[in-house]
């Protein structure tokens, strides 16, 4: 077992910080072999699930966001459960938003939002492990991830879209509820399904992914004999090994070779040749051109990129956590469908938004901490949903009067899970064996969401 320390997070609710480690065990390394992997995409290619070349950017809202405040507003509620904001209309009849959204009111026929998503649970952790993977099965007192996440299966069976680019990214990094890369990794898929890290801010000037430059004095030609080198020492290990670990490791080296010698990741990754006007656009902030750098990958050959943005625990302190967060989401979302749309590139891309629970309803004194806010909530949440082949303009499910809980259509997380998969042309029935040797289908009783496709 390699056990690499991986940092220290920030704090959360419960004032831990929490340390993160990647373990690389046999067990997970050997559970699923290239065998599954070519079964899966046989699988996922038929008649009726022809291939596709469709990509996901999911913008992972840590912490919780409110329904709320966002895409979910209750004007006629009593105050303490309407909270500061009002709705705006947007270029959708019907459908109102914060009016901390002026930008994405003006793009609302580009997504759609569903309203009665649910899971039942106030657990940062459960809740997580919800959302990313389809399941539960830990909580505050056990957080270790027990499940692939849905975009490492998604990877796993459908690889790069493009040659020479990661399958899998996170911008900067892949964390949940403070654990890296928590409910986001692979598990038992094996750590190289978990996602490629850029690190960094891509705000930064001459912001660079450090696992693509190359040491002081290295070579191309250096690079390929030290990779050479290494194929001949572990030949005979290779050869006696029977967990699957050194076939792992080769995956792990192959890919950073690629990368490194290959001109397509170099070049998406550099952000800085980007258009000054656009940067702008999506906001120069470390929010706006993360989700720049996610369009970036997908149009260079990733399948699916994951954008973090931290720091929506607001148990007091609402008002100033929205405005400082929400003008930020506004212009990175909007922009980000509009630029897709101009590139032609809205059908073949999936934007979701989402985070692992909303807030309550009826909003706090400020717990003795600050000014009023909302707590833990995971009876009725959003996510939105656009591009991809998902129809926009629409609203899905509804929560009643005060935003307590759905109404009408309820969501779970499986039905996202299965949607997203249709979109990728992913069989939502594919199985894989975990550590038990027991065969663990991608979708846990979910759905389609029809009324998007």
């Amino acid at each position: 077992m390699f056990r690499i320390d991986a940092g220290t997070t920030g704090k959360y609710c419960d004032g831990l910080s929490r340390r993160s480690f990647v373990q690389l065990g046999v067990a997970g390394m050997a559970g699923v072999g290239l065998a599954d992997v070519l079964r899966a995409k046989a699988a996922s290619v038929t008649p009726d699930r022809p291939a596709k070349d469709t990509s996901v950017i999911l913008l992972w809202l840590d912490g919780g966001p409110s329904h709320l405040d966002l895409y979910d507003l209750k004007p006629d509620a009593p105050a303490e459960y309407r909270g500061i904001w009002r709705p705006i209309r947007t270029n959708v009849r019907g459908i109102e938003i914060s009016e901390l959204f002026p930008r994405q009111a003006k793009v609302a026929d580009k997504f759609s939002i569903v309203r009665s998503l649910h899971h039942g649970t106030g657990d940062h952790f459960t809740a997580g492990h919800y959302m990313l993977t389809g399941r539960g099965g830990v909580d505050g007192n056990n957080t270790a991830g027990k499940l692939p996440s849905f975009p490492s299966i998604a990877t796993k069976v459908c690889g790069p879209r493009r040659e020479g680019m990661p399958a899998y990214v996170s911008v900067p990094y892949a964390a949940s509820i403070g654990l890296r890369p928590g409910y986001f990794g692979a598990n038992y898929l094996g750590p190289q399904h978990n996602s490629f890290e850029t690190s960094g801010d891509p705000n930064q000037p001459n912001f660079s992914v450090q696992d693509l430059a190359m040491s002081g004095g290295m070579t191309l030609d250096r690079l390929e004999d030290r990779r050479g080198l290494l194929r001949h020492f572990d030949t005979i290990r290779r050869q006696a090994d029977a967990s699957g670990e050194m076939d792992a490791m080769d995956r792990f080296q192959r890919q950073a070779y690629e990368l490194v010698s290959g001109p397509a990741a170099r070049k998406a990754f550099d952000i800085d040749s980007e258009n000054a006007e656009l940067r702008e656009r999506y906001g120069r902030n470390a929010w706006g051109q993360s989700v720049l750098l996610a369009r970036r990958l997908v149009e260079a050959g990733s399948t699916f990129v994951t954008v973090h943005f931290g720091g929506w625990d607001h148990h007091w302190d609402l008002e100033r956590g929205m405005e400082n967060h929400l003008p930020r989401v506004d212009a990175a979302v909007a922009t980000l469908f509009e630029d897709l749309d101009d590139r032609g590139l809205l059908d073949q891309v999936l934007v979701m938004v989402c985070g692992e629970f909303s807030r309550t309803p009826r909003m706090n004194d400020g717990s003795g901490m600050g000014t009023p806010g909302r707590d833990h909530w995971g009876n009725a949440m959003f996510c939105v949903l656009g591009g991809g082949g998902v129809k926009g303009g629409r609203i899905v499910g509804a929560t009643d009067a005060r935003g307590e809980v759905p109404v009408e259509r309820p969501v779970s997380p499986g039905d996202i899970h299965a949607t997203v998969y249709n979109v990728l042309g992913v069989d939502p029935h594919v199985s894989f064996l975990d550590p038990s040797g027991r065969p663990v289908p991608a979708v846990d009783r979910g759905e389609l969401i029809t009324e998007l496709l």
